[in-house]
């Protein structure tokens, strides 16, 4: 019996979204959902308390930044991740794969795994589909993902077959090694990049293996958005209604729009809050970049039509000054504001769905957010 069970309650008439509830160990939420990135056990500057206050349900945390420091073994004894780091939500960690691929220089692929250079210290590491399904086992996670390839973009058609083929027989040992099936969910990961026939391969082949979930890997990687988009249109309809999908890596606003009108549940990525330290913040019109110096003087909250804690109490000038002076309060208040407003997209997003207007609710956004408009800024 899966510990992560997807309910589906309705279907968008305009668009064909998805609004749902999933079901886990610490805790259900509702979808479309965004969730924020604890890297290291925690979300950057944010507290567990703070969290839950922007009513984020469920976190990512990483299984190769967490087994270099402070290894899965102190985890394990600390009770699992949960205790550790005092969230009493859901937890998704991710396998590993992502950062194995894209931070270190120096790496061999082999049937077993993946040996490669710790990017902390040179030393060199092995890790392979029974590896990662350890560290998340001990970790303790809700839901944990298969170690898979993360192919770099672009890729030859060549290369991209070899690599879903290898994917489909990782994921297959992941499911052999995993340990705790009954306490800790196991999603699979669809990659194929740009090629529909090779989607299609690996959607087929991990269908076949009954996953609790799927996520659809190796976009956001660089490619245009009409490609993430067109992938998306021919993806997702092979994976199981009665199951989860989960885009990784993705959390610009338009796209997560666009993600759920084609139907996915479940979001992440580093975005809002790696920008935010560089004092850009996601607002109701747009991006405003707080730091830049017109707003020396601008004592107007970011946000004037946002009902954050910091929209309430602070002005574009103070968090200015903060961020000016490199004052790790400032980096909390344009994280905290950055959360609560994809938090809250998502709820709008949700709520669209319940009333069949998706698609006009994604015209009203990208019309006052000004994606309509040529050389927009985007994220």
């Amino acid at each position: 019996m899966t510990p992560i069970t997807y309910e589906l309650i309705k279907t968008d008439k305009q668009t064909g979204a998805r609004l749902g509830r999933v079901h886990t160990p610490h805790g259900s939420f509702d979808t479309p959902t965004f969730m924020p990135v604890g890297t290291l056990a925690t979300v950057k500057t944010m507290s567990p308390e703070e969290l839950e206050q922007i009513d984020a349900k469920i976190i990512l945390s990483n299984t190769y930044h967490l087994w270099l420091r402070p290894g899965e073994e102190i985890i394990r004894e600390a009770g699992g991740l949960h205790s550790f780091m005092n969230w009493k939500g859901a937890i998704l960690t991710d396998s590993g794969g992502f950062q194995v691929f894209s931070l270190s220089d120096m790496r061999e692929i082999t049937e077993e795994g993946v040996y490669f250079r710790n990017h902390l210290n040179g030393d060199k590491l092995f890790l392979s589909p029974e590896k990662a399904m350890q560290i998340q086992n001990a970790l303790g996670s809700d839901i944990m993902m298969a170690f898979d390839e993360c192919p770099p973009y672009p890729a030859t058609y060549e290369y991209m077959k070899q690599s879903v083929e290898r994917t489909s027989r990782w994921a297959e040992r992941c499911l052999k090694a995993h340990e705790r099936p009954e306490e800790q969910g196991l999603f699979g990961i669809v990659q194929g990049g740009e090629f529909e026939d090779l989607r299609k391969m690996s959607a087929q082949d991990l269908v076949s293996l009954d996953f609790p979930g799927y996520a659809v890997g190796g976009l956001s990687v660089g490619e245009p958005k009409e490609v993430m988009n067109r992938v998306l249109e021919f993806t997702t309809p092979l994976l199981p209604a009665d199951k989860p999908r989960y885009l990784m890596g993705v959390g610009s606003p338009d796209s997560l729009i666009d993600g759920a009108i084609r139907g996915i549940d479940m979001f992440d990525c580093v975005l809002p809050t790696r920008i935010a330290r560089n004092g850009t913040c996601m607002t109701s019109t747009g991006r405003l970049v707080v730091r830049n110096a017109k707003y020396a003087k601008d004592f107007r909250p970011i946000d004037e039509h946002c009902d954050c804690h910091v929209c309430k109490n602070y002005t574009r000038a103070y968090i200015r000054h903060l961020i000016k002076c490199n004052e790790t309060f400032g980096f909390r208040l344009t994280t905290y504001h950055n959360l609560y407003f994809l938090v809250k997209l998502m709820k709008q997003v949700r709520a669209a769905i319940s009333e069949d207007r998706l698609g006009d609710f994604r015209e009203e956004f990208f019309e006052r957010y000004g994606f309509n408009k040529p050389n927009a800024k985007n994220f």
